[in-house]
């Protein structure tokens, strides 16, 4: 302190560090556990990537499911029904998961058609109702004329 003339110090120093050999163990646990760990994140992962097909199926056959056939809806539901249920297994597998994953893409591609083809109709309605009230419209060309001359003389 400059005005008192004391001086203060701070130390800061680890009281409950860990010991070289509590580091090393845990090392080693780790290493032990990474093949697991790898195995739980492949399911995991494989886990939220069919909850999210799974979700975005059901929106699109909610919203579309009147376009595409009985037996081709009744499919995706199926699908979607084994797919809910190996997501849903206390101990879920990656590989039954990503299996059932790949299945339910291959069914819900035939709703996917059929909006494609249903947003098309709806393209090629608009545009041909489009076409048929312009017939009054007249192509022109133009040429502008600038009178440069009249503005230098005046």
């Amino acid at each position: 302190d400059k005005g008192t003339g004391k001086e203060q110090q701070i130390r800061i120093q680890a009281s409950g560090g860990l010991s070289d050999a509590d580091i090393e163990k845990m090392v080693k646990d780790a290493e032990a556990h990474a093949e697991e760990d790898k195995k739980r994140r492949a399911a995991v992962e494989a886990k939220n990537h069919a909850e999210s097909l799974v979700h975005s199926t059901e929106k699109s056959l909610t919203e579309y499911g009147d376009k595409v056939s009985e037996t081709d809806r009744k499919a995706i539901e199926d699908g979607i029904a084994a797919l809910k249920t190996a997501i849903e297994a206390p101990e879920p597998d990656a590989d039954d998961i990503q299996a059932k994953t790949q299945s339910l893409m291959e069914v819900s591609m035939k709703l996917g058609q059929a909006i494609y083809e249903a947003q098309q109709a709806e393209a090629g309605e608009s545009g041909a109702s489009a076409q048929g009230s312009d017939d009054d419209v007249v192509d022109a060309d133009y040429e502008e004329v600038k009178d440069d001359d009249a503005k230098k003389s005046a």
